[in-house]
């Protein structure tokens, strides 16, 4: 049947990437760049124990449509990682105008690029891009951004839910739910800002979130009237 066959092509194509994918570990799901300090770092490991790859880095601003130069390098860019090694990406501020009273946010990127000397011919080996986000937090900041989450409101806008956040820290959100409803597209709110989200028809009571903290772990529950 051919249908059958296509499933077990798939199902194979599925198990090699995900073998590949599996490969490279990155040592986090974000990177908070202390402005008081020089530097930031990210492991890398190659947890295959056949396959070398080939790792490149860089930064991106967060918007696709941001031409800005990015204040960060990281070193080294591109280094060869062997099976079972590990290695430590550098991230350093190049320097700049950033602002001093907020967080700045940026994409990092991690390309790992898998070697295809052992192939046989059967196997399909790709690259894999790992986006983190990298948070720039300048010196001096009030060091309350595990509560931060709590300090969000909330308020109705016609048929959006209105958030606002008038802290200096990105908020990203783990969940968010209007009385039983999850609310679609609710990712991150940036400092001392509003996020305008979409309300499903009928979603109205107790608002419930949680975010996503710097190590990468869920807080607990917060709750507000709306």
């Amino acid at each position: 049947m051919p249908w059958l066959k296509s499933l077990l092509f798939i199902a194979c194509l599925t198990g090699v990437i995900h073998s590949v994918q599996a490969g490279v570990l990155v040592g986090g799901t974000r990177v908070v760049y202390d402005g008081a300090k020089k530097e930031a770092s990210l492991s890398v490991t190659n947890q295959d124990k056949d396959i070398p790859y080939l790792i490149q880095s860089w930064v991106d601003n967060i918007e696709a449509d941001n031409n800005k130069k990015v204040p960060f390098i990281i070193t080294p860019p591109l280094f060869r990682l062997d099976a079972g090694q590990e290695n430590s990406l550098r991230i350093l501020f190049t320097g700049g105008t950033l602002p001093q009273d907020r967080e700045s946010v940026y994409w990092l990127n991690v390309k790992s690029i898998p070697s295809s000397k052992k192939t046989d011919g059967n196997q399909l080996f790709i690259s894999i891009k790992n986006r983190i986000k990298l948070f720039y937090r300048p010196a001096g900041l009030p060091n309350t951004v595990a509560d931060a989450y709590k300090a969000l409101s909330f308020s109705r806008q016609g048929k959006q839910l209105q958030v606002s956040n008038p802290t200096p820290y990105h908020v990203s959100f783990s969940s968010l739910k209007v009385g039983s409803h999850d609310i679609k597209d609710a990712l991150m709110v940036a400092p001392k800002s509003t996020l305008l989200l979409d309300l499903p028809a009928g979603a109205s009571g107790t608002v419930s979130w949680q975010a996503i903290n710097d190590y990468g772990g869920i807080s607990d529950p917060a709750t507000a009237n709306l």
